[in-house]
């Protein structure tokens, strides 16, 4: 599995799937392992429920995904403590002495079935500082980039081969692009199990997900997608020297399964029950592409922070929305699992300079691998963007719906707005330098995004409609 986010009812379905794999009778060997990002956001409840159900499904290792430092290193320490799984990563993650998390992540791990020895070797993302909000976390650990990994990898393979293993697993949290460029130039790696690129690598193709190795031995990729969307099922014949003779990669969805009591009862025990909200009326579907398209749901989330904090304008990265609206009730806990970081909300102060050079960021994501961190989501904003990143035109929509040009050429440094976002970005995370003002902030509320929503649709008083409207252009 790979990039659950924290989706707890997908989770829940997984240990259904988990329980018909366990029931598959068979003589081969089973391993059930995580390339990491199963949580998501700062609520140590929300990660002690994931961690909760991964024991439950049975997963025996873990590679770290950056989400998987969101919460502070403390919580991350006490979780994986008490967690049945190990959790990997120090191969290319290093963490300062001093750390709570010293000594939690390892290197690798040997994992023992039927008397065959399976060598379990994880790595992390190179971009993690770009995905860390400015903390504790970021502080206390680096990562090393991907040439200086693949070093490092190919040192931690050699010393699983002195021990006489020759099957080798790599759990991977560092894209689909560095996971090609890892298979083709290393030796003795059979299997690298994706994520952090949210691919769905189906079925197995020459020069997509088998690849040949240094010593021209083939190396399988696989990944699942996102949000738990899919899992993966990958059944592999070896031949005595330890290379993949057979290959048979199966990514099913998640939705096959239904979500049982056990579970349902872990994760209240642990989060509590959640309050009912309300009632959507309609909501278009999700875009395709969350990263790099317009977004009603995000417009919703965005308008509700901009109506209860009551600023010009208000906008979330497009990352930070993992889910969408639904047709019928809906309660506290579907709102956060939609966006569900648990950041700090921030009213700072924007002039049309700032305003523009933090859009050109999001903008800059159209043509990046994995459209990372992927288009600015606003209410009080419109605007349009080619598909080669250059953003266009800029209005901005007062509260009483006039359109206001912005000139995107020649934007104004004495103009300014009341703007509304996380302290994530307010930090001037995933590169958004020009909207870190964290430190001049007209104020700082201790809750997230998710509670303003909750509290906008109540405001409401009647069934909520979704609009489709068109905020963002892509031409």
């Amino acid at each position: 599995i790979n990039d659950f986010h924290g989706k707890l009812p997908n989770l829940e379905r997984l240990y259904t799937a988990s329980n018909a794999f366990d029931s598959f009778e068979t003589s081969a060997d089973k391993l059930k392992l995580s390339s990491g990002d199963d949580g998501l956001g700062e609520d140590p409840a929300i990660s002690k429920a994931v961690s909760k159900l991964l024991d439950m499904i049975g997963i025996t290792k873990r590679q770290t995904g950056n989400h998987e430092y969101d919460v502070n290193p403390q919580t991350h320490a006490e979780i994986a403590k008490n967690a049945k799984y190990q959790e990997l990563g120090a191969v290319n993650i290093h963490i300062k002495p001093e750390s709570k998390l010293n000594g939690i992540v390892m290197t690798s791990a040997i994992e023992e079935h039927n008397g065959n020895k399976y060598g379990i070797i994880g790595i992390g993302p190179s971009d993690m500082n770009e995905r860390l909000k400015a903390g504790v976390s970021k502080e206390e650990l680096s990562v090393d980039d991907i040439n200086a990994t693949i070093k490092n990898l190919q040192n931690e393979v050699n010393k699983l081969k002195e021990q006489g293993i020759d099957k080798i697993i790599l759990l991977s949290h560092s894209g689909y692009h560095n996971d090609i460029k890892v298979a083709q130039e290393t030796r003795g790696i059979d299997v690298i199990l994706g994520g952090h690129s949210h691919d769905l690598l189906k079925d197995i193709v020459v020069n997509k997900n088998l690849f040949l190795n240094q010593d021209g031995e083939p190396v399988v990729i696989t990944q699942a997608g996102k949000d738990g969307e899919h899992f993966g099922i990958l059944n592999l014949e070896f031949d005595e020297n330890g290379v993949i003779t057979m290959a048979q990669n199966n990514v099913i969805p998640i939705n096959q399964f239904r979500r049982t009591l056990p579970t349902k009862f872990t994760i209240d025990s642990i989060i509590g029950k959640p309050e009912y909200v309300g009632e959507i009326n309609s909501a278009p579907p999700a875009p395709e592409n969350r990263l790099i398209e317009n977004n009603p749901h995000a417009n919703f989330i965005t308008d509700a922070i901009r109506s209860e904090l009551g600023t010009d304008i208000a906008i979330i990265n497009a990352g930070n929305v993992r889910g969408a609206f639904e047709k019928g009730s809906i309660d506290s806990r579907m709102v956060t699992e939609i966006s569900p970081f648990k950041n700090k909300m921030v009213v700072i102060k924007v002039n049309e300079k700032e305003l523009v050079d933090a859009l050109n960021v999001g903008c800059s994501a159209m043509t990046k691998d994995g459209h990372k961190p992927g288009l600015v989501m606003p209410s009080g904003l419109k605007y349009t963007v080619t598909k080669d990143g250059q953003l266009l035109k800029l209005s901005h929509i007062t509260k009483d719906g006039k359109e206001l040009p912005i000139d995107v050429k020649n934007p104004k440094t004495d103009k300014y707005y009341t703007m509304a976002l996380d302290d994530f970005i307010a930090k001037g995370g995933d590169g958004f330098s020009s909207l870190n003002k964290m430190s001049e902030a007209l104020v700082v509320y201790d809750f997230d995004k998710d509670v303003l929503v909750c509290d906008y649709i109540k405001r409401q008083n009647k069934p909520v409609d979704i609009s489709d409207e068109t905020r963002i252009t892509v031409i």
